[in-house]
């Protein structure tokens, strides 16, 4: 049978101790640079694999951190995924990774997983009906908590993420200045707080235009290209033919613009439309789709910093960190066409 390899033979290896050893692995600084370096060669040359569960029993810590997000097929939370794991990463922390599709049985599931398993900590974008005393039972139960994208109100978890109310406050201010009026908005669901902060910079920017929006000009909808495609397709069927329409996000965005070429007609030419969170993807469309970038890579970075900082026995203020909004002009933007051919269409 063959040997295990241990931190003992790592030691016994190179002539050093086992504490110098594990302490190396760690990437401890009490350890030089050339020691460090030898150390992790030589355990890489054995075949070493890292004990995670017995390491956690040395040090009360199980080097785990939960993610949970509402759809990892949505660029804007792989986004923030990506910008997570290169933090966390660097502190040699692993994260486990739950899509909790809005269910909150999912997400209340998970969260006595990571309970269960020792977890050290959880990165959040909570589910809709989640409620501040369920952020505050999950911190009580020693799982410090760190919200991202969405928050819930009441609760003291720190949060990170765009300024939705004023990104797309921006985002209908640009139709407006184009010289728009009738100016539709399209996604979201006003039982997240995305989605409620968002429909509220659209109404802010219509109000101080003097604008009055009609309620069928107020589509919710889930935040994917099928839904943007149906819902632009069914209002203008029923007659509802605005000149501009903004979007919740890019992926409702293309899907609205994919929707009015269905029906004939250009977006960038015929009728305006912008998206939000300025995915990759917005760029490359055709036309390609001007954006609000939403911060979601930079919202990853400190939500992960913040955590590990909670980790290292120095927690960030318990606040909500808004990310400044970018306009990002493109093509998919114009000035409404002229009322007459507009009519005809």
């Amino acid at each position: 049978m063959s040997r295990k390899i241990t931190l003992s033979t790592i030691a016994e290896n190179l002539g050093v101790s086992t504490a110098t050893v594990s302490l190396a692995l760690r990437d401890s600084p009490l350890v030089a640079d050339i020691t460090r370096d030898k150390i992790k060669q030589s355990a890489a040359d054995l075949g070493y694999i890292y004990n995670r569960r017995a390491a956690s029993l040395r040090t009360s810590r199980s080097g785990i951190i939960g993610v949970m997000v509402h759809d990892i097929m949505n660029p804007f939370f792989a986004e923030i995924l990506k910008a997570i794991e290169g933090e966390l990463g660097q502190s040699r922390q692993t994260f486990l990774l739950c899509n909790h599709n809005d269910d909150l049985d999912i997400q209340t599931s998970f969260i006595q997983t990571l309970l269960q398993f020792g977890a050290d900590g959880v990165i959040i974008s909570p589910t809709i009906g989640t409620r501040a005393e369920d952020i505050q039972a999950i911190e009580d139960n020693g799982l410090p908590v760190v919200m991202i994208a969405r928050w819930v109100e009441g609760s003291s978890a720190p949060v990170f993420r765009g300024d939705d109310k004023k990104g797309i406050f921006i985002s209908t201010s640009h139709l407006l200045e184009l010289g728009h009026r009738e100016i539709a908005f399209i996604g979201g669901l006003r039982e997240t707080s995305t989605g409620r902060d968002r429909r509220e910079g659209y109404l802010s920017a219509m109000d101080k235009a003097g604008i009055e929006p009609r309620s069928e000009w107020q589509i919710g909808s889930e935040a994917t290209r099928k839904a943007g495609y149906d819902r632009v397709r069914a209002m203008f069927a029923d007659g509802i033919k605005p000149s501009g329409i903004v979007c919740f996000n890019d992926l409702v965005a293309i899907g609205v613009m994919s929707g009015l070429r269905s029906i004939g007609l250009e977006p960038g030419v015929d009728v305006a439309v912008t998206g939000y969170d300025d995915i990759a993807e917005a760029e490359i469309t055709s036309p390609s789709l001007t954006s609000v970038w939403n911060g979601q890579q930079e919202a990853g970075r400190l939500a992960a910093r913040a955590m590990i900082a909670i980790l290292s026995g120095n927690p960030p203020p318990r606040e909500r960190v808004l990310i400044e909004p970018q306009l990002r002009v493109r093509e998919s933007t114009c000035p409404p066409p002229d009322p007459a051919s507009h009519q005809d269409n």
